[in-house]
């Protein structure tokens, strides 16, 4: 028998668990599906999540917003949606053991990070010898030696910003660099740039890259090789994305799809908690403005 909520929420990252808290404050019947994935589990402590000058871990601030969903009454289920279509009025999300019912269904399923080849990698974030947003922690580099890792054109802007932060920036391309006037601009820059590794090894504490049998070790590593938007449900419903597969949205987080909404790194915008839960207090009134009043 299907499950019927005013609102089913796909993600359970610091964007869904916001909308649920709204959702659950607007006296709506709301379900968070929570694959388990979420970028910010990643974290080791963030220092630029508003209200925690100390910093606060990733896997602890999901716990704070799940607990403050439940306390407003959004329900949680460890789950994995794997259909999203239409049945008359309401949506339907088909999940690895059971069927829901929405008026109204909130995507909040990230992106997944194109990672290096590193066996070690988890221990690597976890001590910061590997890092994955400069706009996040690029702060907490300061001075250090930085290796921005990808393919020159695409990682050049980023080796650029993490300039910011150091005078030591090294880019290290997954290929050779044939352009000449890129190469210009990165010397200018102050940022060099190295041969293509043939390897790349965690020791416990740096990261190494080996040129030519040579190994370099730099302090902190940012990949810069692309990342996923998972929109593959909305796609199968014929969702509009752009050419990187970001959902496009309107001002209200709303798909091109009549009760469809999206946020936080499915779409196209920047990848941020504080961006986030500011798509999902739009999204959440948003959603409950079109399901009509609910009056007390």
């Amino acid at each position: 028998m299907d499950l019927s909520v005013d609102c089913v929420i796909v993600g359970a990252g610091p964007g869904g668990l916001t909308a649920a808290t709204y959702l659950g404050r607007y006296r709506r019947s709301t379900i968070v599906i929570d694959g388990g994935a979420s970028r910010a589990g990643w974290i080791p402590a963030s220092h630029n999540c508003p209200g925690f000058p100390s910093g606060i871990g990733g896997k602890e601030l999901l716990s704070r917003l799940r607990r403050q969903a439940g306390e407003f009454g959004a329900l949680h289920e460890i789950d994995h949606v794997v259909a999203l279509g239409r049945d008359d009025d309401a949506f339907v999300l088909t999940t690895a053991h059971r069927r829901w019912r929405a008026r109204s269904v909130i995507l909040a399923t990230g992106c997944a990070d194109v990672l290096p080849d590193l066996p070690d990698i988890d221990a690597a974030v976890d001590c910061g010898a590997i890092r994955l947003c400069p706009i996040c922690d690029g702060y907490e580099a300061i001075d250090q030696d930085i290796a921005v890792h990808g393919e020159a054109a695409a990682a050049a802007p980023h080796a650029r910003f993490i300039r910011t932060f150091s005078r030591h920036v090294t880019l290290v391309p997954t290929e050779p660099v044939q352009d000449e006037h890129l190469l210009q601009s990165l010397e200018e820059a102050g940022i060099a740039v190295t041969a293509p590794s043939t390897q790349l090894r965690f020791d416990g504490r740096h990261c190494r890259f080996t040129f030519d049998g040579k190994e370099q070790a730099f302090d902190v590593v940012y990949p810069a090789l692309g990342a996923l938007p998972r929109s593959e449900l909305a796609v199968q419903m014929g969702a509009d994305c752009d050419e990187e597969g970001g959902l496009i949205v309107s001002p209200h987080q709303m798909t091109s799809i009549d009760g469809l909404y999206a946020i936080g790194d499915v779409v196209s915008a920047l990848n941020q908690i504080s961006v986030a839960t500011g798509h999902a207090a739009i999204a959440a009134t948003a959603v409950h403005r079109g399901l009509g009043e609910n009056f007390a």
